[in-house]
């Protein structure tokens, strides 16, 4: 989407709110200015058209006039709430920080607007629910969902005598290694599949989300990292390096160094230089937008060979959003945060416009939803049972920087004792937890 500058200044909110109501006819006040903080980048399609929809709602609403503002992440927010000069409505792709925002308190508890509207959370998937709140304040509500499948290339596929996407990290392997090609000197032309932590979508969570296929565990009952003694985690991280060793990792390095930015029309899959990639399903969008005539296919990840009941499933994310602390406007800021996130004509539409996931039950079987079977895939995975999202902690996306950190030396060969480094990161994260429970991380 799972991509705004500007700080609104109070004083010269005020200013701007006076000259307004100056100007307005006698008795009436002019319309209050809301401004919106997004991800979505302008040098994409998806920012155009969240700002295109959410003109429907500004046009509807004479009371409110929104600003929507691009290019924002959570490092802004954060600085904008500690500046007192936050927007009225903010958004971030990470909501593995939801625990943070909650527990601060930078994002406001949203359960008062939720209770007085009469809103129960069970129109939003279980799994969205779990990463909109943490330790009972829910703080944010999800806007479009995330979730990440296998893409490939059916030509580079009829070439190399493969007929269908492969299900098992076994066949991924082999696959990758088929569909590989290099140039004359031995450097590499194309890649089958890169399992490269840090390359395009690929941190902090690639690892991660590489784990969950050998259905790896995070904590256990007490909270305690278990990454060193979960052998998932060693099983995975194993054949992610197996896999860079067979390409060799400088040539692998020299590789993605050449390859074109993850979001532009240069996206190396997009380009026919990586045969498969796992990605979200926004994809789906840039594709049609980018390359129409691209043959290409999608199915679920693979799975670890001694976990087939997994396949099918997959990794769940998405954009949340919510009201930072101190917003001069909470009611008006409330009832646009309502209509993104509840209205089944808006989630319908945006998703057709950047092809993420609507959130709730309802706009998922929307027949305003143009059928595609590209982007049915991704329908599919965010339905299944079985399908995981990261845990959500009060120390937000900071455990998962450690279990980065560490993958990337030991994908470079930089760490030898692979189970040792895990439950050194282990020790790492349950000493961030311990920090944050005395109350050590504030926004």
């Amino acid at each position: 989407m799972r991509r705004m500058r500007i700080a609104v200044v109070v004083a010269a909110a005020l200013a701007l709110a006076a000259a307004a109501a100056a100007a307005a006819p006698k008795g009436k006040a002019g319309p209050t200015k809301l401004t919106v903080w997004v991800g979505w980048s302008s040098a994409t399609h998806e920012l155009k058209s969240f700002k295109s929809l959410v003109a429907e709602y500004d046009a509807k609403h004479s009371e409110v006039q929104v600003d929507v503002v691009g290019n924002i992440n959570d490092d802004k927010i954060l600085a904008a709430i500690r500046g007192g000069n936050a927007p009225d409505v903010v958004s971030s792709f990470t909501p593995s920080n939801v625990g943070s925002f909650c527990t601060s308190g930078a994002w406001i508890d949203l359960a008062p607007y939720l209770n007085k509207d009469h809103i129960n959370v069970d129109i939003f998937p279980k799994a969205t629910q779990y990463y909109t709140q943490y330790a009972g304040k829910r703080c944010a509500l999800p806007l479009l969902a995330d979730t990440f499948g296998l893409y490939y290339n059916r030509t580079l596929f009829k070439k190399a005598g493969l007929t269908r996407p492969p299900k098992t990290m076994s066949e991924l392997a082999a696959y990758a290694k088929k569909l590989t090609q290099k140039n004359a000197d031995g450097s590499l032309k194309v890649v089958g599949y890169t399992p490269f932590s840090g390359f395009y979508d690929g941190a902090p969570v690639k690892a991660i989300r590489n784990a969950q296929s050998w259905a790896a565990q995070f904590m256990d009952a007490k909270g305690h990292s278990i990454l060193g003694s979960d052998p998932a985690w060693a099983k995975a991280l194993k054949w992610q390096k197996n896999l860079i060793d067979w390409y060799g990792y400088s040539k692998l390095v020299r590789f993605q160094a050449g390859l074109g930015d993850e979001f532009s029309a240069s996206n190396a899959f997009e380009l026919g230089k990586l045969a498969m990639a796992e990605d979200g399903e926004w994809r789906v969008a840039f594709i049609q937008n980018e390359h129409p005539g691209l043959q290409y296919g999608t199915a679920p990840m693979p799975v670890a060979d001694d976990h087939p009941q997994l396949y099918g499933s997959g990794y769940i994310n998405g954009t949340i959003i919510g009201i930072p602390k101190g917003v001069k406007h909470g009611d008006q800021a409330w009832a646009l945060v309502k209509y993104l996130t509840t209205n089944s004509h808006f989630l319908a539409q945006f998703s057709n416009e950047i092809r993420n996931v609507p959130t709730t039950k309802a706009s998922l079987t929307s027949p305003e939803i143009k059928p595609d079977p590209h982007f049915a895939t991704f329908l599919k995975i965010f339905g299944n049972p079985k399908s995981t999202t990261s845990p959500i902690t009060a120390v937000g996306a900071a455990y998962q920087d450690l279990i980065e950190n560490f993958v990337v030396k030991y994908q470079a060969g930089h760490a030898k004792d692979l189970v040792g480094g895990l439950k050194n990161v282990d020790k790492q994260i349950d000493a961030q937890l311990a920090q944050a429970k005395k109350g050590g991380r504030v926004p």
